[in-house]
């Protein structure tokens, strides 16, 4: 996945989720708390794709983002951070504020 996909992908969804394996499989402890954070505030359906399944989106997504690291979250084509950023806006409700913005 190219810079422009990954682009058209955040902006055209409200919630993404860049990350190891999948919401039902995760690869890794963060992406494992990311989709499980996520779940928590009822955000069931969400995009995602697997960086594990995709070398170019594995090095374009933190080039994109200039973030190095996995997972990484985009809610309303807006760049939110990592799963330890993801657990301080739970924590303080910061995120479902997010989510439930239009």
């Amino acid at each position: 996945m190219n810079k422009e996909e990954i682009k058209q992908l955040v902006e055209n969804n409200k919630v993404v989720l860049f990350m190891k394996g999948t919401p039902t499989f995760p690869q890794c402890g963060f992406s494992q708390r990311a989709s499980a954070i996520l779940n928590a505030l009822g955000v069931t359906e969400f995009e995602h794709r697997n960086v594990l399944a995709d070398d170019e989106l594995r090095q374009n997504i933190k080039e994109f983002s200039s973030w190095p690291t996995i997972p990484q979250l985009y809610i309303n084509g807006e760049f939110i951070g990592g799963s330890d950023i993801m657990l301080e806006m739970f924590e303080s409700g910061e995120l479902s504020a997010l989510l439930t913005e239009n």
